[in-house]
């Protein structure tokens, strides 16, 4: 196998695993959104949470909330991938070590 194929192989390797990281958090993200906030919401309106019928929070601010986590569930995971398919960029130097080289040269 030539390096340009399995340079293309590890592309469609890292996109399928890019996608079903995606998938599942859609997923997620879906059940919490419309699952929750519209098709169990007299269910769970039963429940109450932070004084609310618990499927009016959902659909209110859970939807949000869930969101916001997934974003930082997906940055993390896709670290983790990156690295696998050597694609992170670990090897540029972090602007605080910029920062931190140019006090030591000063100093």
């Amino acid at each position: 196998m030539t390096d340009q194929q399995t340079t293309k192989v590890n592309a469609k390797a890292y996109w399928r695993k890019n996608l079903q990281v995606l998938s599942w958090l859609l997923v997620v993200w879906f059940i919490c959104s419309f699952g929750f906030g519209i098709l169990l919401v007299d269910q769970l309106n039963q429940f109450t949470f932070m004084g609310v019928p618990l499927g009016f929070w959902f659909a209110q601010q859970g939807a949000i909330y869930t969101f916001v986590v997934l974003i930082f569930v997906y940055t993390a995971r896709m670290r983790v991938i990156d690295k696998r398919f050597g694609v992170d960029d670990s090897d540029e130097p972090d602007s605080y070590d910029l920062i931190d080289d140019e006090e030591e040269g000063r100093a």
